[in-house]
């Protein structure tokens, strides 16, 4: 039975999920994925491809994904394209009903698999309108709900979206990071070889990096596996004589989920060492922001955030301008940044701070995503930057 997508408090015929905003907006809609609900921030990507990737990324932990694209699912579900073990993600809002997968690389159907990992979709979703409504007004907390009856207490929903705290002030990066210390040797993909790895591939690294995880995605460490990086991955609360003891020639300050000030509260002292080492420190998403604040800037949350694989932003020192892949709620305060940080990069959407680096120590960071997975590859060169970082310094 197919339900027309509808807004409003009258519940259509055949609706079997439902979206409750905290503003009091209902959303009906067609469940998909697993039954229940889930509370998080609703959100949205513009992305046209990689809703898999999308969907694993651990940066998501706490929020519902609205997919502008309305086609998703057409391709399928496979285990290579994701990016962390269990999705942190808390729901996903879809225009179009899932069709069954049509790609040579698909293992399973979307609905499956979000089965499979306790992830509530909703479909026939009016996806234009829905984002409409948070550009205008914000992200805004909701609850996503999935009953096949059909049954749903909307009073109840609604208060539970009211009472959830949102991420302002919330500390993410523990639920989502690795719990133990473990080491990265795979590769990036190809359509031929598929993932390579440097041991089997008798590749011998050319330097050590220690991956600090706040969430890391897969395929950051594949790009540093790439650019001939053995890499230790350490959790997000190691001290950084945790992380020195490896000896490394670089240290890498992952992308994560939440508020960088809260999690700041045990990550910035030991970043501040990090830096007093002297040893080549590359920050992305989370790790630029954290980084920021260890340097003793400020960060803000965006009314909207920046999510999608097209997001414009200029190299303010060699003037070229990257397409690039962004998932972040928060942003670096510029007119916080000390005298010894320049900004880098800035986006050419809203202007914001996209990149900075330390004019004393060899130090750097960007906002966004240069691993992309989904998205351009047009920012792959800042790995072999921090390899060239890694290099200078051994010479000395």
């Amino acid at each position: 039975m197919s339900v027309a997508p509808s807004t409003g408090s009258q519940q259509p015929a055949g609706a079997t999920a439902v979206l409750v905003l905290g503003d009091g907006t209902v959303i009906w809609g067609r469940g998909i994925g697993a039954t229940g609900s889930s509370v998080g921030e609703v959100v949205f990507n513009t992305s046209i491809t990689g809703y898999q990737e999308i969907l694993t990324d651990p940066s998501y932990a706490g929020q519902i994904i609205t997919f502008t694209f309305p086609h998703i699912g057409n391709v399928g579900v496979n285990p290579d394209d994701l990016e962390s073990t269990t999705p942190a993600a808390r729901g996903c809002i879809l225009r179009d009903d899932v069709t069954d997968p049509s790609n040579y690389r698909s293992k399973q159907h979307l609905d499956g698999w979000l089965r499979s990992n306790n992830l509530i979709g909703i479909t026939g979703v009016d996806t234009r309108r829905l984002v409409r409504h948070i550009r205008t007004k914000g992200a805004p907390n909701g609850v996503i709900a999935h009953e096949p009856s059909g049954k749903f207490d909307i009073p109840a929903l609604l208060a539970q979206a009211k009472a959830w705290p949102g991420l302002n002030g919330m500390d993410l990066a523990k639920e989502v990071s690795c719990q133990q210390t473990y080491t990265w040797t795979q590769t990036c993909w190809s359509k031929t070889e598929g993932y390579g790895d440097l041991e089997k591939d008798a590749r011998t690294p050319d330097f050590h990096v220690v991956a600090v995880d706040y969430g890391a995605k897969r395929n950051i460490l594949r790009c540093l596996a790439d650019a001939g990086c053995k890499v230790t991955v350490v959790p997000a609360t190691a001290t950084s004589e945790d992380i020195l003891r490896h000896k490394p020639d670089g240290v890498f300050l992952s992308n994560g989920p939440g508020d960088p000030a809260a999690t700041g509260v045990y990550a910035v002292p030991v970043i501040k060492d990090l830096i007093a080492s002297g040893k080549p420190i590359f920050g992305i998403c989370l790790g630029h922001q954290l980084l920021s604040l260890a340097f003793g800037a400020k960060t803000y949350k965006l009314a909207l955030g920046h999510r999608g694989a097209n997001q414009p932003v200029q190299d303010l020192e060699t003037k070229k301008v990257e397409i690039t892949s962004q998932n972040h709620g928060f942003a670096v305060d510029r007119a916080t940044l000390p005298k010894n940080v320049i900004e880098t990069h800035k986006s050419l959407f809203d202007g914001i701070v996209e990149g900075m680096r330390a004019t004393d120590k060899p130090v750097f960071s960007v906002q966004y995503h240069p691993e992309a997975s989904p998205g351009p590859e047009d920012s792959h060169y800042l790995f072999h930057r921090f390899t060239k970082l890694m290099a200078e310094q051994k010479k000395k």
